[in-house]
């Protein structure tokens, strides 16, 4: 099978780490690819947060869990249900204990369309380099905090498109789950 394709089809979300540190070299590559994304009229309006040290993590983490426990005793019981396990398994069920947390942010007219791209890039280019990834929307949790838009250096015309997990996964990569046949239709 194509390299690339064999890449795309065993991607998936890693929620479980290692804490063996990622090389800067290994995140210099994964932010390139990610910034190799397309964008209209090559805007390229993206911009990286690279977050490795403890003590930011850990208040990421303590503005995000009473956001995440008020958040899930709203959320439809299929969610809660498939949630039970990894809450269970986790003391961290928002960023999983990931040694790294990448915010990808973005702003310009094309940004929505353009840096998830950026997004999946980066997840595609980590599994590659064996790398698990996990793109969290629960990690977003803390950014109404000031102090950590402050750090984030958001600015009001900025949105947060990640966080974007990076890790060595604690065993073996997850399986691939079964997906459904794609919908098509063939003009």
């Amino acid at each position: 099978m194509n390299k690339v394709i064999e890449t795309i089809m065993s991607r998936r979300s890693v929620r479980f780490y290692d804490t063996k540190p990622i090389p800067k070299e290994i995140l210099q590559t994964i932010i390139d690819a990610g910034n190799a994304a397309p964008s209209g009229m090559n805007t390229q309006g993206w911009r990286f947060v690279v977050v490795q040290g403890k003590a930011f993590k850990d208040k990421l983490l303590s503005l995000a869990m009473p956001r995440y426990k008020k958040w899930m005793e709203k959320a439809p019981q299929s969610l809660s249900d498939m949630r039970k396990e990894i809450d269970a398994a986790a003391n961290d069920p928002v960023y999983y204990n990931a040694p790294v947390i990448i915010f990808v942010i973005g702003s310009g007219m094309t940004s929505d369309f353009d840096t998830p791209m950026v997004c999946q890039n980066m997840m595609l280019a980590a599994r590659s380099l064996d790398i698990g990834s996990c793109w969290v929307y629960f990690g977003q949790l803390p950014l109404d905090d000031m102090e950590v838009r402050k750090e984030l250096e958001i600015q009001p015309d900025e949105k947060v498109y990640g966080p974007i997990l990076l890790g060595y996964p604690k065993g073996e990569f997850p399986k691939s789950p079964k997906k459904k046949e794609p919908k098509i239709k063939w003009i």
